[in-house]
């Protein structure tokens, strides 16, 4: 705690005892990242830096998600959108997660309405070999500039949550060479080929660690950790093949103090090992009760979740129902987050947005 509280000492309000600082995003965002009890329940959503708004949609008319993405004015300017929009507490960085496989010399692109394209696919040792591991202010300047630009005008106002894929997700792609439903050649290769497999994970564990720690000291105030394709492995097959490397990640992280979140989607059979690889903050889907996962990951870690995305585009008296049933398993315990299970629908109305944020802060708030 002491590190923690050194890491942001620079920051106002960061936490409730802090006199009137205690109502801002930042100050709730990080007392529930320590599980103490905020003035409010903190609120941020999975990809509100995108698709749902209209000014966004405009900007990607005359530029390609890649370039905004490195263009620190740009990637800032996206960020920045939603956080008075919609009333959030955090701002999370509008970045793809395959920006630092560009840096490891992976030849991509991000095609809109299928995501990431790798142009030669990893197949053999050698292809692992191939792959650079460089310091993110040479491989990725980009971001550590936009996170410095996106601190500044929130300073002591909202919190900045930084993020990278995991390498479970990071080596699926890279094996696919796009998305895919079930991961087939990713988990062959797992399982027939271990010895690429374990030197692939060597490799992004040291690159996303870097990143994080890149981002950490450019000054986010947490880091998530997207394991988006976890889902695909039952239990034994995570803990033999990721949690060693998903560890690693965390204590780097934790060495310095800030907060850190674990996502996965699809991941209710494997939240006690998810809690096991680390994470300040366990965010779970909507596939899971909140308060039945809460009680398996342990009350000693935060949760953040867990609203089904979809309910956004269901008539208001549904969603605030189904927001509703968030909050009363969370149970006012200290430690939770509200966000939705997935990201932002593109269909959704920032209005409807900007209303659950407002309903969330208005029923948590503590008098």
């Amino acid at each position: 705690m002491q590190t923690e509280q050194e890491h942001h000492s620079q920051v106002e309000g960061a936490g409730p005892a802090a006199g009137p600082a205690a109502s801002t995003g930042l100050a709730r965002f990080l007392a529930a990242c320590r599980r103490e009890q905020p003035d409010a329940t903190p609120v941020w959503f999975m990809r509100q830096a995108g698709r749902c708004l209209a000014e966004y949609r405009e900007l990607r008319k005359r530029y390609d998600i890649l370039t905004m993405a490195k263009t620190p004015e740009l990637c800032a300017q996206v960020t920045l959108m939603p956080v008075e929009q919609l009333g959030v507490d955090a701002a999370v960085l509008y970045a793809d997660i395959m920006l630092p496989m560009e840096g490891m010399g992976v030849s991509l692109e991000i095609q809109p309405e299928i995501g990431p394209i790798i142009h030669h696919p990893i197949r053999t040792l050698s292809d692992v070999a191939a792959l650079q591991v460089r310091e993110p202010e040479e491989a990725t300047p980009f971001v550590l500039e936009a996170v410095r630009l996106v601190r500044r005008e929130l300073e002591g106002k909202k919190a900045v949550i930084g993020f990278s894929g995991a390498p479970f997700t990071l080596a699926c792609y890279l094996i696919e060479g796009r998305p895919s439903r079930d991961y087939t050649q990713a988990k062959a290769v797992m399982y027939g080929q271990p010895a690429l497999w374990h030197a692939l994970m060597e490799k992004l564990t040291e690159v996303v660690t870097r990143y994080l720690l890149g981002q950490i000291r450019a000054g986010v105030t947490a880091v998530q950790l997207f394991d988006s394709w976890v889902g695909a492995l039952g239990p034994e097959a995570y803990r033999r093949y990721v949690l060693p490397y998903s560890q690693r990640i965390f204590a780097a992280v934790k060495e310095t103090g800030t907060p850190s979140i674990h996502f996965g989607t699809g991941n209710a059979a494997l939240l006690e090992l998810l809690a096991e690889a680390g994470g300040d903050v366990i965010s779970v889907d909507w596939r899971v009760n909140l308060d039945a996962a809460w009680e398996r990951i342990g009350y000693e870690r935060g949760i953040q979740g867990n609203l089904d995305p979809v309910l956004l585009l269901a008539p208001w008296e549904i969603l605030e129902e189904g927001a509703r049933d968030v909050l009363r398993r969370a149970a006012g315990r200290p430690g939770h987050i509200f966000n939705l299970g997935h990201g932002v629908p593109a269909e959704a109305d920032p209005s409807v947005l900007r209303r659950l944020v407002d309903f969330v802060h208005e029923e948590t708030r503590r008098r």
